[in-house]
């Protein structure tokens, strides 16, 4: 049996799981375990123990980009578990910002931990790829997904310096993905690289696997109609039994998912599970 637990996201459900803007899952594949993303910081370690889920017991700790809402407990996350070994894309260390034009400073979204690579302490084994790896058995990371479509962007203003005058690619965006006996379960971080790249790029990794379910964030926030109308068609070709959108998908694309896909959308919060026998 696997098991997917969304340990942090924006919002809550369940007596006393706290909500914070940023994502976590715990996936558990019965012998291995896998934290992926860690929040902001703050509710992690509340809500895994609220939830019952021993941190100290991670096999693995996957980073989908360098921003602060999924790397901010990283420091607590690794501390809790000295035998994880940590993998991320060699640019998730870099210094990064959102904003706009009307401030002339960005607003930094990265950290001191990550950036100075203090998380390398103690001979933790490292793996920094920009290629697919799998992670445990039967969970993978998607690597650096190839950016194809013409309608997909990062989702935002997102830059490498204050001054905002260096564009980030956000190429360390990847999501990860297990393979199970009925299909392909699909968690996203942000898929800053576009969840439809995403999802094309999996299914080369799969040699084209059914996707069984899809989980996470899409950043379509500030999605115009065509990148929705995108996004809907390749899910609808993918046929997922269940879906789960949640964190910076935004409110009107969650929206609209949900009136295309009713009986396969789920109500995505800190707190929830998901089995997949």
């Amino acid at each position: 049996m696997i098991s997917l637990t969304l340990l942090v996201e924006n919002t809550a459900r369940g007596m006393g799981v706290l909500g914070e803007h940023g994502l976590a899952w715990w996936i558990d594949t019965g012998s291995h375990r896998v934290l992926f993303d860690t929040g902001q910081g703050m509710a992690l370690t509340h809500n895994a123990k609220r939830l019952g889920i021993d941190l100290a017991r991670a096999d693995a700790i996957v980073l989908s980009h360098g921003h602060t809402d999924h790397v901010g407990g990283l420091e607590a996350a690794l501390a809790l578990a000295p035998q994880a070994t940590l993998y991320l894309h060699p640019r998730a260390i870099e210094r990064k910002f959102t904003g706009s034009d009307r401030n002339p400073r960005g607003r930094r979204i990265s950290i001191d931990f990550v950036e100075t690579e203090a998380f390398r302490a103690n001979e933790r084994r490292i793996v920094a790829t920009r290629d697919s790896v799998e992670i445990v058995p039967g969970v993978w990371m998607t690597g650096e997904v190839p950016r194809e479509t013409d309608f997909e962007d990062t989702g935002g203003p997102f830059f490498l310096d204050e001054a905002m005058s260096q564009i980030d690619p956000l190429l360390d965006d990847q999501s990860v993905f297990l393979t199970t006996p009925k299909g392909t379960v699909v968690v996203f971080g942000c898929a800053h690289a576009g969840a439809v790249n995403t999802l094309r790029h999996i299914a080369r990794l799969t040699n084209n696997t059914p996707v069984r379910a899809t989980y996470g964030g899409l950043h379509l926030e500030n999605a115009n109609d065509h990148r929705i109308d995108e996004t809907v068609r390749a899910l609808r070709a993918c046929h997922p039994q269940k879906m789960g959108f949640c964190h910076c998908t935004g409110l009107h694309a969650i929206r609209r998912l949900w009136d295309e896909f009713p009986a396969s959308c789920i109500q995505t919060n800190a707190g929830i599970r998901q089995d997949f026998p």
